[in-house]
């Protein structure tokens, strides 16, 4: 589950993506149209330190793009290439915010979403001593999910590109940076299938195997 707070943040996470997104070879946006989020999805961190956002945005026409974000309380070692930014949050103070692929906490919680089937976490507000659920925005789904996935470790290698792959010790990812022009096959030796669905669409979001 993943606590949200009623709180202020600058720049805020959709500004740092605006600055950062168009400087990626894979984005194909319209440089004179506003950034604007069409929908999104968290993961949970079991050890409760690190948040876990994955932002789909699109300028004008152009197409969904899809950003996975950590939010940190401390720089991660080893990834200044990896972020966007800092920003101060009102409740949580200094954040630094990072392209998640880079991240195993990230890689971690992927790798159970496309091969467990985990899901997305339930975003809620603590209001007056009451749990406020927030209805999510989109839905995700595995297939065929159900598969043990292995302790995953450290991500040993990141290729950036529309199809980013992520290889950490044991699990190996595809992201599809656009999804609503994701086509063709999965990589080969694909197990599993993550899949979102928002406003219509229904398209691969990433894919997962075992090393």
């Amino acid at each position: 589950m993943a606590l949200l707070h009623r709180a202020h943040a600058r720049p805020t996470r959709l500004e740092l993506v605006a600055a950062w997104l168009p400087s990626r070879d894979w984005y194909q946006g319209d440089a004179a149209a506003e950034l604007v989020r069409v929908a999104a999805y968290r993961f949970d961190d079991p050890a409760g330190e690190v948040g876990i956002e994955t932002l789909l945005v699109r300028a004008g026409a152009g197409p969904v793009h899809q950003v996975p974000l950590t939010y940190r309380g401390a720089p991660l070692p080893g990834a200044d290439a990896w972020l966007l930014g800092t920003m101060e949050h009102s409740v949580l103070g200094t954040r630094w915010i990072y392209d998640a692929c880079a991240d195993g906490v990230y890689a971690a919680a992927l790798a159970e979403a496309v091969l467990a089937g985990s899901g997305q976490a339930e975003e809620y507000y603590e209001v007056d001593g009451h749990r406020e659920v927030r209805p999510p925005s989109m839905e995700i789904t595995s297939d065929p999910g159900g598969i043990q996935v292995p302790a995953v470790g450290e991500v040993r290698r990141v290729e950036d590109g529309a199809l980013t792959l992520i290889v950490t010790d044991t699990v190996q990812l595809t992201l599809v940076r656009r999804p609503d022009a994701a086509s063709g096959e999965a990589p080969t030796g694909t197990a599993a299938t993550l899949t979102g669905a928002w406003d219509g669409a229904r398209v691969p979001l990433a894919y997962a195997s075992l090393r």
